[in-house]
């Protein structure tokens, strides 16, 4: 008789060679324009998911956040995360997780309103954090995971 882990890295070993073959990750750049630049992908496509880096509030083409703060950030923020998943195939509706990072903790209900107006219940799973500085001074920045239409 086979002991119960001899017996749990067969049955491991039989679901791995009926798995499919991994793809290899496909890396995204960002569209021509000062994002262009940087030195990271805007996202990476990884056995069925789209990894959206961190997108901070700049405005559309340059490096420069919207006046106003919080608020204003926050949305611009997260239409440029949306951007992001739609350029690669997906929308916010095939997100599965979001991770928040915020200059100042306190400003996460005025983060929430944003949230709500591009997210519906049921919501991604979402963690959120304060960190001690983002780039370029933001108040905000929201990466995701996304499941990749043709996947699920």
């Amino acid at each position: 008789m086979k002991s119960p882990r001899v017996a749990l890295a067969t049955v491991l070993l039989a679901s791995c060679q009926h798995a499919p073959p991994a793809q290899a990750p496909q890396f995204f750049q960002a569209p021509p324009g000062p994002m262009q630049t940087l030195p990271f992908s805007e996202a990476v496509a990884a056995n069925g998911f789209l990894f959206v880096a961190g997108q901070i509030g700049n405005l559309p083409g340059t490096l420069e956040l919207p006046p106003g703060g919080i608020g204003p950030e926050s949305k611009q923020a997260l239409a440029n995360m949306r951007a992001v998943l739609e350029r690669h195939g997906c929308s916010v509706r095939d997100v599965v997780k979001c991770t928040v990072f915020l200059a100042d903790i306190a400003e996460w209900p005025a983060f929430n309103d944003a949230y709500r107006e591009v997210f519906a219940a049921p919501f991604p799973a979402r963690s959120a954090l304060a960190a001690s500085g983002l780039a370029m001074r933001a108040r905000v920045e929201v990466e995701c995971i996304a499941v990749l239409p043709g996947t699920r």
